[in-house]
């Protein structure tokens, strides 16, 4: 991992980088549970089977993050990517060419291992921008996670209607590409003499997220992300499956879905975001985010046909623009030393909610996918979710409330 020739890292940089590794992420998202499915008989079965592969990769990831983010605050963000860059372009061609259930659940903890892109992209970001300009930074990250998953999962629907293992060679390739760039053009962002050294016992799960509920001022806020996180990615475990039990969407279909997901996240974050916060305080708009997100999920449960999840993503135009100032706090209060491992340890906090959420979520689908289509209760999964977003705002109201928030700008 020699070094690039000598550029100053920008924004730019690692903007181009996450949009890469979203597509190639969004690419698998609408095709994985029927991949699962190839390998079984029956709903119920499918729904376990996808329980088994989506833990694999949350289990792995959640011991996995808090060592990658310590590393990169050791030798550099640029060299955690690019084993990232590695270990998603392998688990690609490897889901491709499975011809067994287990193959998918071996490659999907061997990924989960290897990869923290998202929290090393947040930690280069935090090392090339002052703590004022943070909020605004990160909702430009969250803008290309956006542009991510309109290009992504369309491309993996089309494919997919077509042959379910295409677009694990299209997202291997991309990762491959990723590689590429990161090896060649992507800067390095962290200055050696701001670089700390590594530390098994700050580097695994447990003291990682003792460290990240320690830290000054935003303690509470931990479990504000965590009750958000179960929620969200409770939302995206069951999304596939739910919307083809009671809408019958098969890959196309809910390619389609993800794409207006994509673009609302986009206006969300990449350009809405910006001017609410010249008129609005990051506090303010992280409980206005949490209400819409509620008033989302029990929506999501209640539609009774496929036209209806369109409306209410739309709606849901604000859900978004809180996740940026909450993870604004987080930074600012972390210190420049320690950037890779404060967001290694949100991710592996969001790591350890992606183990529980699909325990959650497909455990409760399971328990309603023999009902009727039009059963109300088959939303169970999403009304839950309301609860969870209901409780993190909660919590937040009582922080906001009992001291002075952190002030990110």
């Amino acid at each position: 991992m020699s070094p690039t020739p000598q550029r100053t890292p920008a924004m730019g940089f690692i903007m181009a980088a996450v949009l890469i590794d979203m597509i190639s992420i969004g690419l698998m998202v609408p095709v994985l549970p029927h991949i699962v499915g190839t390998f079984t008989g029956s709903n119920d079965e499918q729904t376990s089977a996808f329980l088994m592969v989506t833990m694999a990769f949350g289990v792995a990831n959640f011991f996995g993050s808090p060592v990658l983010g310590a590393l990169s605050d050791r030798f550099g963000r640029r060299p955690v990517l690019l084993i990232g860059f590695a270990g998603l372009a392998l688990s690609f061609f490897v889901t491709a060419m499975a011809t067994a259930l287990w193959m998918l659940v071996v490659v999907r903890l061997f990924s989960g291992a290897m990869q923290a892109n998202i929290a090393i992209a947040n930690a280069y970001v935090a090392d090339i921008t002052p703590p004022e300009d943070r909020a605004r930074r990160f909702g430009q990250l969250g803008a290309m996670f956006g542009i991510g998953f309109i290009l992504g999962p369309v491309i993996g629907g089309l494919l997919g209607d077509h042959d379910v293992h295409w677009p694990f060679f299209a997202a291997g390739t991309l990762a491959v590409l990723n590689w590429c760039y990161g090896f060649f053009v992507l800067p390095e962002s962290l200055p050696k003499d701001r670089r700390s050294p590594f530390d098994w016992r700050k580097a695994n799960p447990a003291s990682a997220l003792r460290g990240l509920a320690a830290l000054q001022g935003v303690g509470p806020l931990v479990a504000v992300i965590a009750l958000s996180s179960l929620a969200q990615f409770t939302l995206h475990n069951t999304w596939v499956l739910y919307t083809k039990f009671r809408f019958g969407w098969g890959p196309l279909a809910v390619s389609w879905s993800l794409l207006v997901v994509g673009i609302v996240s986009v206006i969300s974050q990449g350009v809405l975001l910006k001017p609410l916060l010249k008129r609005f305080s990051p506090q303010r708009l992280a409980v206005v985010s949490m209400v819409s997100a509620s008033l989302a999920y029990l929506g999501f449960g209640l539609a009774t046909e496929g036209w209806m999840m369109y409306v209410v993503i739309g709606l849901n135009l604000l859900g978004g623009v809180g996740a940026a100032a909450l993870q604004s706090f987080i930074s600012n209060a972390a210190g420049a030393a320690h950037q890779g491992r404060a967001m290694g340890a949100v991710s592996s906090l969001n790591s350890l909610m992606a183990v529980l959420a699909p325990l959650l979520g497909l455990t409760l689908l399971a328990q309603v996918s023999h009902r009727p289509a039009a059963d109300l209760m088959m939303g169970l999964p999403f009304y839950t979710c309301a609860a969870l977003q209901a409780a993190a705002l909660f919590i937040t109201l009582r922080f906001f409330r009992s001291q002075p928030a952190p002030q990110p700008a």
